[in-house]
């Protein structure tokens, strides 16, 4: 028996969840919830997945943990469902729950394996909440990393996905401030064996030279970024306290699809953000057809309390919703188009348990009936159904 964790939110979130039920193998009766407070959406997700656990067991000991258990604390604590909560930063402690220590907290992975090599951030985006339920920036050390990799590799895991809140910061705080590709580059040097390296969310201004190019040429880092692009307004950005202009994404995408043409390209965009005018959502849906942003994750803005972005002049809730959706459908449009580029092209997919799977680029496929989950298949698509290649 282990504990039933519910993971909300982002990748980071399902990599610490996997770790917790290896943790907490054996604590039965027992429901943790691994929460999001990225939006006020989300955070409402978290109370509705508090009381339909507690509904379903009646019985079990409900604890809190993640980002809403700091942010939303008080709130949260005050919810009759809830037995308690664990501070975020200390939920892969296993002193935090009581249990024994573990030599090893890292779930083996049949298909896909999330890595954590990052967790907190130093910056301090307007809009952004997390940083007080994740705090400062932390670096996974380079052993610890390789040790996790080694033991998804034995468990069978034929693709690492590294994670972080702010992934391209990985380094900062360590000896001699290594950078995200000296990572890269020690992962693939000390895994021969790994075909399938993939790296969640990027901060396109901090990719350094070494990572740029192992994303342009190394055939095991796969052809996909996702980008924390949050606009594509240059008065936006800087009201947003981003790092980075649209040009500088512009310029980071263009020379990565002249390096690597078969590069798929995800984004994280907010619709909606305070003092946003028609002619800043029309940047946000021009840079979509200009970047060709095919895994878009589409955000309406959530005034957040306590940061600086609530303060400002804030857009109306129905604009904000729609918005959204013609970003939305935006992306829709790409991804479309983009889907229909590969029909016709051999697809090497690795296998889900769902009966789909993930190529090189991200694209999701349907694949034949009996195909073993973990295993590396070459799919020649010929149509589109439901949004799946097949």
């Amino acid at each position: 028996m282990t504990a039933e964790v519910v993971s909300l939110g982002c990748r980071l979130n399902l990599s610490e969840s996997e770790r917790l039920r290896v943790m907490l193998a054996g604590s039965d009766d027992l429901i943790v919830i691994n929460s999001c407070a990225v939006t006020a959406e989300a955070v409402r997700q978290t109370r509705q997945a508090i009381r339909r656990a507690r509904k379903a067991q009646p019985d079990a000991r409900l604890l809190v943990t993640g980002c809403a258990a700091e942010v939303e604390r008080a709130q949260l604590a005050a919810m009759p469902e809830v037995d308690g909560l664990i501070e975020n930063a200390a939920k892969l402690d296993p002193r935090a729950w009581n249990v024994p220590p573990q030599r090893q907290t890292v779930a083996p992975a049949h298909t896909r394996a999330f890595v954590q090599v990052q967790n907190g951030c130093d910056h301090a985006c307007t809009f952004c909440i997390i940083p007080q339920g994740r705090g400062k920036s932390r670096s996974t050390s380079l052993h610890d990393v390789l040790r996790d990799i080694a033991h998804h590799l034995d468990g069978g895991a034929k693709e690492v996905v590294l994670t972080g809140v702010d992934l391209t910061s990985w380094g900062a705080d360590l000896p001699n401030e290594p950078r995200l590709g000296d990572l890269v580059t020690a992962i693939l040097d000390g895994f021969p064996q790994l075909g399938r390296l993939r790296l969640s969310s990027l901060d396109g201004i901090e990719i350094d030279e070494q990572l740029l190019e192992l994303l342009g040429y190394e055939a095991r880092v796969m052809p996909h970024i996702h980008l924390s692009l949050q606009s594509g307004d240059d008065l936006i950005l800087k009201r947003m306290k981003r790092r980075h202009s649209r040009r500088d994404a512009v310029t980071l995408v263009d020379g990565l699809r002249a390096r690597r043409p078969d590069l798929s390209v995800g984004a994280d965009i907010i619709a909606g953000f305070p003092t946003e005018d028609v002619a800043a959502h029309d940047s946000n849906l021009s840079i979509i057809r200009e970047l060709a942003i095919v895994h878009g994750h589409v955000f309406p803005y959530s005034s957040r309390p306590g940061t600086p972005a609530a303060r400002m002049p804030q857009t109306a809730p129905a604009t904000i919703k729609a918005r959204a959706a013609e970003l939305r459908s935006a992306v829709a449009a790409e991804r479309q188009s983009w889907l229909s580029s590969l029909i016709g092209t051999p697809l090497a997919v690795l296998a889900e348990r769902d009966g789909t799977g993930h190529a090189t680029n991200f694209a999701r496929v349907s694949l034949p009936a009996g195909t073993l989950p973990g295993s590396i298949t070459t799919i020649t698509p010929n149509r589109i159904i439901e949004g799946l290649l097949a």
